[in-house]
C-alpha cells in the first residue's frame, strides 16, 4: 500500500515523527479497529483514531442518543439526539474523512454475536458499560486471536489496559476482573457522575494505546497485561501489571 499525495499532506504531522514515519502511517492506513460502544470512551477515541488514518473501522452499539450524553460523547450534536449512536457515528466519519471505510452494527453484543463481529479485525477497542458485555467481547477475543484494549472511566478516574490473552505469556480481562462478573452489575454515570473531559483525557489515551499497538514496535512494545490508571483529582497515572491466571476458563490453555 502506498500513501497518495494529498494522504500524505493529511498525515505529514504523523510522517515527520521518527516513532511513526511513513511506514508507521501505511500500517494505520491499511489497519482494521473495531470499537465496542460509541460512548464516553468511543464517541471521543473514534475521534482520534479516524484523524489517525486508522483504514478500516466498525462501529458497535445498540443505543441511541440522548441529551445526557452530549456533555461528554463529543462526536454528537443536538441534531443526533434520538438517532442510533452507530449511525450518527458514521455520519461523523463521513463529513470527516470520506476515505475511510466504516462499517456499523446496532446488534448487541453477546458471547453469541460477538466472536462475528471481530471477524478480520486487528484490535478491538472496548468501551462498554457493563461487565456482562465486557467479558463477551474479551472472551471472543481470546478465542478469535484479536488483541484487545479496555478502557472504563468514571466519575474522575479512568483505566486503559491492553490484553492479548491469546499468547502464552499475556493475561486477557479475564484474569483482570475474574467470573464474578458475568452479570450486569456496573455502576453508572447516570448515578455516580462523570467530568465529561476525564472521559476524553481516557479515551484520547486509549486512541494513543491502540496507535502503539497498530503500529508496534515502531512506537515502542504494546504493553500487554499493563492496566494504566489515570487519576484526575490529582492528576496523575499510575500502571499495575496484570498476571495470566493459569485457571482462567478464557486464556488458560492458551497456546
Amino acid at each position: 500500500m502506498t500513501l497518495s499525495p494529498d494522504r500524505l499532506d493529511r498525515f505529514a504531522r504523523h510522517i515527520v515523527l521518527p516513532e511513526i514515519g511513513g511506514a508507521g502511517q501505511v500500517k494505520l492506513a491499511g489497519s482494521h479497529v473495531l470499537l465496542a460502544g460509541l460512548g464516553g470512551i468511543g464517541a471521543p477515541a473514534l475521534q482520534f483514531l479516524a484523524a489517525a488514518g486508522v483504514g478500516k473501522l466498525t462501529l458497535v452499539d445498540n443505543d441511541s442518543v440522548d441529551t445526557t450524553n452530549l456533555q461528554r460523547q463529543t462526536i454528537y450534536t443536538e441534531r443526533d439526539v434520538g438517532h442510533g449512536k452507530a449511525v450518527a457515528a458514521r455520519q461523523w466519519v463521513a463529513n470527516f474523512d470520506r476515505a475511510l471505510d466504516v462499517t456499523i452494527s446496532d446488534a448487541r453484543i453477546t458471547a453469541d454475536s460477538a466472536p462475528g463481529m471481530i471477524e478480520g479485525v486487528d484490535l478491538v477497542l472496548d468501551g462498554t458499560d457493563n461487565f456482562a458485555t465486557r467479558l463477551a467481547m474479551a472472551d471472543a477475543c481470546v478465542a478469535e486471536r484479536v488483541p484487545l484494549l479496555s478502557a472504563a472511566v468514571g466519575r474522575f478516574q479512568g483505566q486503559v489496559g491492553a490484553f492479548a490473552g491469546h499468547l502464552v505469556s499475556s493475561p486477557c480481562y479475564r484474569c483482570y476482573v475474574g467470573d464474578a462478573f458475568d452479570a450486569e452489575d456496573c455502576d453508572t454515570c447516570a448515578a455516580d457522575g462523570m467530568l465529561g473531559a476525564m472521559s476524553g483525557w481516557t479515551a484520547s489515551f486509549a486512541a494513543m494505546q491502540a496507535i502503539r499497538v497498530l503500529i508496534a514496535p515502531q512506537m515502542g512494545e504494546p504493553q500487554w497485561g499493563q492496566l494504566h490508571i489515570l487519576d484526575g483529582l490529582k492528576p496523575g497515572m499510575r500502571t499495575l501489571k496484570i498476571a495470566k491466571d493459569p485457571a482462567c476458563k478464557a486464556c488458560g490453555h492458551a497456546a
